[in-house]
């Protein structure tokens, strides 16, 4: 599907991300899996992305993890 723009705060800015429809489903689940706001998550993976941009931070950690809760590792 075609990415869906929304605007967050992150650290204290104001942001825009763009995902498909499918990897805002994944972080809501997350968030709401580990108790915490989806903001909180992304605000983590942001502080973590080195030079990736933050839209394919997120798809791959979303993507790692699906990957290690189908293979069990």
């Amino acid at each position: 599907g075609r990415p869906v723009k929304r605007s967050l705060t992150i650290a204290g800015h104001r942001t825009s991300i763009s995902l498909e429809a499918a990897f805002w489903d994944a972080l809501k689940a997350l968030a709401s899996n580990e108790g915490r706001p989806m903001a909180e998550i992304i605000a983590e993976l942001d502080e973590a992305r080195g030079e990736a941009g933050l839209s394919s931070a997120i798809r791959v950690h979303l993507f790692e993890r699906a990957k290690r809760k189908s293979t069990g590792v």
